[in-house]
C-alpha cells in the first residue's frame, strides 16, 4: 500500500479517537497538557497495536483466504466506513466524562480501535509485506497521537462542532481505500 493510502487509512481510523478526544476536551474546564498527552498516548498506542494484531492473525489465514481477499478487505472497510458515517448522524449522546484514569482510558482506547483490528486483517489480505505493514501501523499510531492531542484542545476551545465532520470524513476515507483495494484485487486476479 502506498504512503498516501496509509495516511488516508490512518486519518480514517483516527477519526473516532479524534472525536472522543474532542469530547474529553469539552469535559475539562481547566485544560492541562497532561489531558492531551493522556488521550494521545492511549489512542495512539492502541491504534498502532490493534491493526498489528489483526495483520498477524490475517497472515496466518492468508492461504485459506487468498482468492477472495480483495473482496473481503473491501467488505471490511466498507462496513467500518458506513458504520462511522451512520454513527455521525446518530442522535445517541455519548457519555464521556472528565475522567482520565487508567480504566476509563483503556475502555475508550479499545472502543475506538476495534475497527483498526479489522483494518489490520484487511492489510494482511492485501499481500502487504510485514515490514511495510509495521511501518504502516507506526504511521497510524503517530497520526492518531497527533490528532488526539489536538482534539483535546480543539474540543476545549470549540466544542462538539467537529465530531460529526471527523466521523463522516473518516468513514468516506475508509470506503475509498476499500474500493481501491477491491479494484486492485480484481485487476490482480485477471
Amino acid at each position: 500500500m502506498d504512503i498516501i493510502s496509509v495516511v488516508g487509512v490512518a486519518a480514517g481510523l483516527a477519526a473516532d479517537a479524534f472525536a472522543v478526544s474532542v469530547c474529553k476536551g469539552l469535559s475539562v474546564k481547566a485544560i492541562k497538557i497532561r489531558h492531551a498527552v493522556t488521550c494521545a498516548v492511549w489512542f495512539g498506542i492502541f491504534q498502532a497495536l490493534m491493526p498489528a494484531a489483526g495483520f498477524f492473525v490475517g497472515i496466518n489465514l492468508a492461504s485459506v483466504l487468498s482468492r477472495p481477499s480483495g473482496y473481503i478487505a473491501f467488505a471490511i472497510l466498507l462496513y467500518i466506513g458506513i458504520s462511522m458515517i451512520i454513527s455521525a448522524f446518530s442522535k445517541k449522546e455519548e457519555n464521556i466524562d472528565d475522567s482520565f484514569g487508567i480504566r476509563k482510558m483503556f475502555v475508550l482506547a479499545v472502543a475506538t480501535s476495534i475497527d483498526a483490528l479489522a483494518v489490520g486483517f484487511a492489510f494482511s489480505l492485501a499481500d502487504q509485506k510485514t515490514g511495510d505493514a509495521v511501518l504502516s501501523f507506526a504511521i497510524i499510531g503517530l497520526i492518531t497521537f497527533i490528532l488526539s492531542f489536538m482534539g483535546v484542545y480543539i474540543g476545549n476551545a470549540f466544542g462538539k462542532r467537529f465530531e460529526k465532520t471527523a466521523k463522516i470524513s473518516g468513514g468516506v476515507i475508509l470506503i475509498a481505500i476499500g474500493v481501491k483495494m477491491l479494484i486492485e484485487g480484481i485487476n490482480s486476479s485477471t
